[in-house]
């Protein structure tokens, strides 16, 4: 059987208190100090944006190819999702689900059309689509008769959101220092190492939960006979295969979810990020059988599906199913890395890889080199990108970019490796 995971030199790396390009000891910046200090922020207010640009308080324009860490898929203020928001605005907020939403059931029925799924279930973020997709797994064996397999597997450098369940899920000991005990029930496994896969499936595992392109953890590709792997075997031992492509789908890599590259398909997969395209929506997709436990009362969402959210994601839809937006995802990707091949080569101490799928890109710098000084010498040029951990900086950029706008942010990036490279030894 093919290996079922990926095999890289440094399989131990743990996503760092830095994800977003900031140590974990600097200190809060000017701004009201009503605001819980959880975020080490940039000391910039944006007063608006369009497309692939925004603008300061200040008036100050600034380059983003973070795009809100990969949920402006669409880049900012696209006319078709102000015009679906604010039609909708003027017509129904909120009913709860209590009742039938029109809306949610058109989504849910293009979801279904598009993917595997039978079943769409609606939540506000990814966090919660994650953590919904963890009980609907446990679920569906409890209603098989089977409560004792309630275990997930999943794997060192995930992130799979910030709830007590996805930080346990994603092990990382440094995001769950001082909340109390670990939520149960979680069984991590280095990310590469086949046999300690293997070796942790028992009869108490109920599933094996992977982001198809580890996103926080290092823009780190699972490659797509690994992922064929997985499929196979969660086949063999009766075990669901969950995909958090919450960062990867609604054509970040070129296919509106990363998994169909590899010709494969999940029993359950949460989503959110570019299905709103930066108005709040999560999602759970699952099969008829994976999501045949959840039936009345075992789950809920409030906000969730709400009309506002649903108009939205019906318009980012209609543009991100398209075959030539997805073509056209590709062919952008194939430029930018061209050019960052190039200055990989032009500054090979500083960079020391040029890794990711479609537009989800990371820079591997190299040891000398900390990703929040290369995204600090970026925001010195106006040029807005995003750390993660394994020393890399990510490049998200709205998949709307035009080529003009790649040879800018490519113009700015340069800039700024040469400050570092000034800086470095």
């Amino acid at each position: 059987m093919t290996s079922p995971v990926p095999q890289p030199g440094d399989a131990g790396s743990t996503l760092a208190p830095a994800a977003l390009g900031q140590p974990a000891s600097t200190p809060a910046v000017a701004g009201s100090d009503a605001v819980m200090t959880t975020y080490s922020r940039q000391d910039i207010v944006f007063a608006c944006g369009e497309g692939c640009w925004l603008t300061s308080t200040t008036g100050e324009r600034y380059l983003d190819i973070g795009s809100g860490v990969a949920v402006n898929a669409l880049g900012h203020a696209h006319p078709k999702l102000i015009a679906a928001l604010t039609e909708q605005a003027a017509k129904l907020w909120h009913t709860s689900n209590l009742y039938r939403v029109e809306g949610q059931e058109r989504v849910a029925e293009r979801l279904v059309a598009e993917t595997f799924a039978d079943r769409v279930f609606f939540c506000n973020s990814g966090a919660e689509a994650c953590e919904g997709a963890i009980k609907t797994a446990r679920r569906y064996h409890f209603s098989k008769g089977r409560p004792e397999r309630n275990r997930i597997i999943t794997f060192s450098g995930a992130f799979h959101g910030r709830t007590l369940a996805t930080l346990a899920a994603a092990g990382n000991a440094k995001y769950l220092e001082g909340f109390g005990p670990d939520a149960g029930g979680f069984d991590h496994v280095p990310f590469g190492d086949h046999a300690a896969l293997e070796t942790a499936i028992s009869d108490e595992t109920a599933a094996i939960m992977i982001e198809p392109v580890q996103g926080e953890g290092g823009v780190r590709v699972v490659p797509d006979q690994c992922l064929k792997g997985l499929r196979d075997l969660c086949d063999q031992h009766g075990l669901l295969l969950i995909l958090d492509e919450v960062q990867t789908g609604i054509g970040r890599t070129g296919r509106l979810f990363a998994h169909e590259w590899a010709g494969i398909s999940p029993d359950i997969m949460a989503v959110a990020k570019g299905l709103g395209g930066g108005f709040p929506v999560g999602a759970i997709l699952a099969t008829e059988d994976a999501a045949s436990g959840m039936t009345p009362g075992t789950h809920g969402s409030t906000f969730g599906g709400n009309p506002l959210a649903m108009a939205v994601a019906d318009a980012v839809l209609d543009i991100a199913t398209g075959k030539a937006f997805l073509t056209s995802v590709e062919a952008k990707a194939l430029r930018f890395k061209q050019s960052l091949a190039a200055l990989h080569d032009e500054f090979p101490e500083t960079i020391s890889e040029v890794r990711g799928r479609g537009l989800l890109i990371g820079l591997k710098l190299a040891t000398e080199v900390q990703p929040a000084e290369l995204v600090k010498a970026a925001l010195e040029e106006k040029l807005l990108m995003v750390g993660a951990a394994d020393n890399v900086v990510r490049l998200l950029p709205p998949l709307t970019i035009g080529g003009d706008e790649i040879a800018e942010a490519v113009a700015r990036l340069t800039r700024a490796i040469r400050r570092i490279a000034r800086k470095t030894p």
